[in-house]
């Protein structure tokens, strides 16, 4: 090879401005350093960071591992500067999903790959995802931030997450103690949540004016943004009381995916079809795509965030109680004995 005709390089010139990055990491190291958890014992610059495994009012504490991202919803958010709205859905989601088990979230880890670094965004993520740790109960420990030009387009920015939670071991939710009779509930979504959206997105595509068309008070670029609801408010009282037998983060494949996961051999969930309250988001998104009910059924929440299968004398205490911390839930089915775990009777109603 001729040395004379090579190019010198920097690790600039390839794309990663190390300047860039520093400054980046110093802004972050001021929020995570802020935590307040004494149980972190270091701060943004370790190899790993260090934790405290210690559970103040837990007798048999089990730990929940989850990992999560906001598909490709995170396309639509970034294109209209929807950051921290997107930094909600991955908590919103990460917790939802330690629910499912009963377990409650204590410490998250993130990581943001993007194709050029843009420390005033990352920065903005990196907040987002500190404050809104704070403001369910658990702690942003650190995380990675990954500059890959040449893999990753410029502008785009993908996100992930992982999360520890804690339940006490008598306390789990796993669907194993549903009995026959048992009530399946909803809990109501406030829109599509984070599923949907590659269909959501070619819609719009195709459809550019839907963006602006009108849902409720609202636009239909604003209602599909909205971040994905969180549960933990509501459940939270009622984990570990034995009343709850099952629960189901309605996410990507609907309710038979989900509900499916949940109910033990030998039973099913009796579920009614007609008694969903489906929001007018969703018949919009029929309408304009020319979607089957059973496309709409398996793509999307129609409605329903979350799935609670509760004994039948703890009913109406527990939709009152929802009720009072803002979340409205309603009985869509029964657990009876069969050999088809979810069972839909009848039809939606557009």
């Amino acid at each position: 090879m001729d040395r004379e005709n090579v190019i010198p390089l920097t690790y600039r010139s390839a794309g990663v401005d190390r300047h860039q990055s520093e400054l980046a990491k110093q802004e972050m190291g001021g929020i995570l350093n802020d935590s307040g958890d004494s149980r972190v014992l270091n701060g943004l610059g370790a190899f790993a960071s260090l934790f405290v495994p210690s559970f103040p009012g837990y007798r048999e504490p089990i730990l929940a591992f989850k990992t999560e991202e906001p598909g490709t919803k995170q396309q639509l958010a970034f294109a209209h500067d929807r950051i921290e709205s997107l930094c909600e859905d991955l908590l919103h989601h990460l917790a939802n999903d330690m629910l499912a088990m009963g377990a409650v979230p204590v410490v998250m880890q993130d990581a943001i790959l993007c194709g050029k670094l843009d420390r005033e965004i990352v920065v903005r993520i990196v907040r987002s995802l500190a404050d809104g740790c704070r403001r369910l109960g658990f702690t942003l420990s650190g995380g990675e931030t990954s500059e890959q030009p040449g893999v990753i387009p410029e502008g785009t920015y993908l996100l992930t997450a992982s999360a520890i939670g804690v339940v006490e071991r008598s306390a789990v939710i796993d669907g194993s103690a549903i009995l026959p009779g048992d009530i399946v509930l909803a809990l109501e979504s406030n829109g599509l949540h984070t599923n949907g959206y590659s269909l959501v997105r070619k819609l719009l595509q195709q459809v550019p004016q839907l963006a602006e068309r009108k849902v409720g008070g609202d636009t239909f670029l604003n209602a599909v943004l909205l971040p994905h609801r969180c549960y933990l408010p509501a459940l939270v009282p009622w984990l570990g009381n034995g009343n709850i037998t099952g629960l189901a983060h309605i996410t990507g494949g609907g309710l038979s995916e989900n509900l499916n996961r949940i109910i033990p051999n030998g039973l099913s969930a009796k579920v009614s079809l007609p008694t969903l309250r489906i929001p007018e988001i969703f018949r919009i998104i029929r309408s304009a795509a020319s979607l089957s009910d059973e496309d709409m059924i398996r793509t999307f929440n129609l409605g329903v965030g979350m799935v609670a299968v509760v004994r039948p004398d703890a009913e109406s205490a527990f939709l009152s109680s929802c009720s009072d911390l803002g979340y409205e839930g309603y009985p869509i089915g029964v657990i009876e004995r069969g050999s088809e775990p979810v069972r839909f009777v009848g039809d939606l109603r557009w």
